[in-house]
């Protein structure tokens, strides 16, 4: 099993990391443009292999030969978010960087599986697959994993009981269209609308709609990598090992939800050939509307991304 991540800063890196240590992989290829980055990154992590007992090999390159013929590329390259820019701000100079990854991948590794971190997470993801030509259920982003993890983080701090004791899930866009899905949120099996008062359920929802932003704000330079490196490697993870687990993703959507010809955040079940399926959950009536609405918001996009390439 061979696994590349391009992009060698903190949010790839960790990300190689966290695959690396997992154990299942033969290689983990990490390259970026940045000369002797990934190659030094790779030296340092392979040393840690007989403290940390794994055996998988890191590789680091500045090009993508050393890539040739992975089976799961996830793309972190991109310029990171500063203190007040949103996530569309990045669109333009994003789209640059993940359309030239796309056109090498689908050259160096046809039968890819891709996950996209890059942000305008929705918008970079629908650019890969129609800039790399791969078929759609083999390109998905990764976004409603960690806003997931984002939102059972809130709702157990709010009940100071443990996180995982949280089950929950989030759709809809990494950004303001988020749809945190609270008729779906259980607390040791209790549901969420037992344990607090509508008010406070939305300001948890709002929360973590800002749980990225947040992080941003505080840092002033450079934007959260350990969360989001966990929930990429659980997308890697389950892709690699064909477990067929149902995860939120950012996955091309054909009528599922009423919605058609999108990438939107939707529950689906992954496996070696990518996004297996679309899981329909019974979503309450307001957030089945919020998750059409975000649908809207994406296909607006999608035409101006589809100029970019």
């Amino acid at each position: 099993m061979k696994i590349t991540v391009v992009g060698a800063g903190k949010y790839g890196s960790t990300t190689v990391q966290r695959i690396a240590q997992a154990g299942y992989a033969d290689e983990v290829v990490m390259t970026d443009i940045v000369e002797g980055l990934p190659q030094g990154l790779a030296l340092d992590m392979n040393q840690s292999r007989p403290l940390e007992r794994y055996e998988t090999k890191v590789t680091g390159s500045n090009d993508y030969e050393a890539t040739a013929g992975s089976d799961v590329v996830v793309v972190t390259a991109g310029k990171p978010r500063t203190p007040g820019m949103s996530r569309m701000d990045l669109l333009v100079d994003n789209a640059k960087i993940v359309g030239g990854i796309a056109t090498q991948i689908a050259q160096t590794s046809p039968g890819a599986v891709v996950i996209v971190v890059s942000n305008p997470l929705d918008e970079m993801t629908s650019l890969f697959a129609k800039a790399s030509g791969f078929p759609k259920r083999r390109v998905m982003g990764q976004a409603g994993m960690l806003d997931t993890a984002r939102f059972q983080d809130k709702v157990a701090e709010k009940l100071g009981t443990s996180p995982l004791s949280v089950d929950a899930i989030t759709l809809g866009t990494h950004g303001d269209t988020m749809v945190p899905v609270p008729s779906m949120v259980s607390v040791d099996g209790k549901p969420l609308g037992e344990l607090l008062s509508e008010d406070e359920i939305a300001e948890l929802v709002q929360a973590t709609r800002d749980g990225g932003a947040e992080v941003v704000a505080l840092l002033k330079t450079g934007s959260a990598y350990y969360a989001p490196s966990s929930a990429a490697a659980k997308m890697v993870r389950a892709v690699a090992k064909d477990s067929g687990e149902v995860m939120p993703v950012c996955a091309w959507v054909d009528g599922e939800y009423g919605v058609s010809g999108t990438y939107l955040g939707v529950p689906a079940k992954l496996g070696r050939a990518g996004v297996l399926e679309v899981v329909e959950l019974d979503l309450a009536a307001a957030e089945l509307a919020n998750l059409r609405e975000a649908a809207d918001a994406v296909r607006a996009k999608q035409a101006d991304v589809d100029g970019l390439i």
